[in-house]
């Protein structure tokens, strides 16, 4: 590890921030939509989130149910390419040294965390994306089709279970982290979180 540098850049920070924000909505979102029911009728608009404040209006009538599975997809390729965009950025620029107060056995439990996290960020859109491709509907990107279905109800099933384990695992590893934020920032009171200010 370079001790050379104080904090990440601020390119890091932002996609930090960004993409946390992404995952939070994604997770969100998909709770929401798996708990809408399959047989309400097409419509030709979609009232955002059920909250009675904005109807959005569609280019062709579809369920609310369809709306959401297609906005999820769409909004999933487009996290996942700034996700890759960000495992790039990793890759390709030094990263701040942890705290010399930090004990051994925590820096390796963070590092051991930080690619966990990259991981299941990686893992999560795959196994989505691969459950879409394996059903009858494909992938479609905010109207361009990007990928056919291939019907194949068995793989569909597989990479679902998968999908929703990696999320769980990811949801679980998100509020980890957030955890040892607050007791580094609440009790160690050591400069951890600087790393990752823009300031």
């Amino acid at each position: 590890m370079n001790n050379s540098v104080q904090r990440y850049n601020k390119v890091a920070v932002v996609l930090h921030l960004v993409v946390a924000l992404c995952l939070f909505a994604m997770i969100g979102l998909g709770w929401f939509m798996s708990e809408l029911p399959k047989d309400l009728p097409k419509a030709p608009a979609v009232d955002l989130f059920n909250l009675g404040f904005y109807s959005l209006q569609l280019v062709e009538p579809m369920s609310p149910r369809s709306f959401y599975f297609n906005l999820h997809k769409s909004l999933g390729v487009t996290i996942f390419a700034l996700i890759l965009f960000r495992f790039y950025w990793r890759l390709t620029h030094e990263v701040p040294a942890f705290p010399a107060t930090m004990k051994e056995w925590e820096v390796k439990l963070a590092e051991y965390m930080h690619k966990g996290l990259y991981l299941l960020m990686l893992a999560v859109p795959t196994t989505g994306a691969l459950m879409a491709v394996f059903s009858k509907y494909g992938i479609v990107w905010f109207g361009v089709r990007l990928v056919e279905g291939m019907n194949n109800e068995g793989l569909r099933e597989a990479f679902k279970e998968a999908h929703e384990v990696c999320v769980t695992l990811l949801a679980i590893l998100i509020a980890v982290h957030v955890i040892a934020a607050i007791k580094h920032k609440v009790i160690d009171k050591d400069d951890v979180m600087q790393r990752m200010s823009l300031h």
